[in-house]
C-alpha cells in the first residue's frame, strides 16, 4: 500500500527541509507506523493516497481508549503534518485530517523547584568523586541557563564564550541561540574542565564534548535523568522532577524576580511568546502580590 515509501519520504522531508529535531522526527514516524499497522490489521486495503476522513476518525477513536488526550493530540498533529506533505507533493488533492478537531488537553502547568530545593539537590552531590564534580556542573548549568536536556548533552567546549558571558546553544531543529551565563556557573564549569575532564580518556568523537562519562563518551539523556532521580532521593524531595524541571524553574524564578517575557522567551529559545506565557500562570499567588504591591489602584 506504499505506506513505508511515503513515511520514509516524509521522514527525509522533516530532516532535510524542515530541520526538525531527531526526537520530534522519531515521534512523527512512530505515530505514522502505528496508523499503517492499524490499516493493515483492519484490512482496509488503503494507502496514504486513498485513506479518507472517516478512516482517520475511526483510528483516533481506536486509540482514544488507551492513550491520554495529549497523546491523541500529538498523534493527530503527526497525521496532519504527514497528509499536508502528501498533499503538497500532489499525491492527493485533499487532507483527510483537515476537519478533525484536536482533542482538548487542558493547559498543564510545569512543575518547579524552589531555590531552596535546588540548593538541596546540589548539596546532595558527593563532590569527593570526579563524577560528583561533573554532576554539580551539570545541575548548575541546567538551572543557570534553562537548557533542555538535549541541549546540555550536545554542549561543546567550543560553544563556551566565557569572556563574552554567553554560551552557544543548539536547540530544536538545530536552531542556535546565545544564552547568558553567570560568573558563578562559569567558575564551576572551568573547575570541572580543568580538574576533572582533563583526566578523562576522551574518545575521538568527543574531543569537543563538554560533559563526558568515565569512558570519555558523551552523556546520554537517560544518564542525566538517572543522576537527577538519584539526587532527588538523597535530598528527600517528593516532587516528580526531571531535567526539564530545572528549565521550568529557571523561567519561573526569572519571572518572579522581574524579568520580562520577551527576554525569557529569547533565553529559552521559544519560537512563540505564547509558549513562554505559560509561566505567567505558574504562581498566581506571587503575581497577585506583585499587583497589590506595584499597581496604584490595587487597594484602597
Amino acid at each position: 500500500m506504499n505506506w513505508e515509501k511515503h513515511i520514509h519520504d516524509f521522514e527525509l522531508y522533516l530532516k532535510l527541509e524542515r530541520g526538525l529535531s531527531i526526537n520530534t522526527i522519531i515521534a512523527y514516524v512512530s505515530d505514522l507506523h502505528k496508523l499503517a499497522d492499524w490499516v493493515k490489521e483492519e484490512e482496509l486495503l488503503k494507502s496514504p493516497i486513498t485513506l479518507d476522513t472517516s478512516d482517520v476518525k475511526d483510528y483516533i477513536h481506536h486509540i482514544a481508549g488507551s492513550v491520554k488526550p495529549t497523546t491523541q493530540a500529538r498523534t493527530l498533529s503527526s497525521l496532519k503534518g504527514f497528509f499536508n506533505y502528501i498533499q503538497m507533493e500532489d499525491y492527493r488533492m485533499d487532507n483527510p485530517t483537515e476537519v478533525i478537531e484536536t482533542p482538548r488537553t487542558g493547559r498543564r502547568l510545569p512543575d518547579t523547584l524552589s531555590v531552596m530545593e535546588i540548593d538541596r539537590l546540589i548539596n546532595a552531590i558527593d563532590r569527593s568523586t570526579p563524577h560528583g564534580e561533573r554532576n554539580r556542573a551539570i545541575l548548575e548549568t541546567l538551572y543557570a541557563c534553562g537548557l533542555r536536556v538535549s541541549e546540555l548533552t550536545a554542549l561543546k567546549i567550543s560553544d563556551l564564550y566565557f569572556e563574552e558571558g554567553v554560551i552557544l546553544v543548539t536547540g530544536k531543529g538545530d536552531k542556535q541561540r546565545y544564552v547568558p551565563i553567570g560568573d558563578a556557573t562559569i567558575s564551576i564549569i572551568n573547575d570541572y574542565i580543568e580538574l576533572i575532564r582533563s583526566h578523562v580518556p576522551v574518545q575521538p568523537k568527543h574531543t569537543d564534548t563538554l560533559f563526558l562519562n568515565r569512558r570519555g563518551n558523551g552523556l546520554t539523556r537517560a544518564m542525566i535523568f538517572t543522576i537527577i532521580k538519584d539526587l532527588k532521593i538523597i535530598a528527600g524531595i517528593k516532587k516528580k522532577i526531571s531535567p526539564h524541571t530545572f528549565r521550568h524553574s529557571f523561567a519561573t524564578h526569572l519571572l518572579e524576580n522581574g524579568a520580562d517575557l520577551r527576554s525569557i522567551q529569547a533565553m529559552l529559545g521559544h519560537e512563540s511568546i505564547t509558549t513562554t506565557e505559560i509561566y505567567v500562570h505558574v504562581n498566581r499567588t506571587y503575581l497577585k502580590e506583585v499587583l497589590e504591591k506595584f499597581h496604584p489602584r490595587a487597594s484602597y
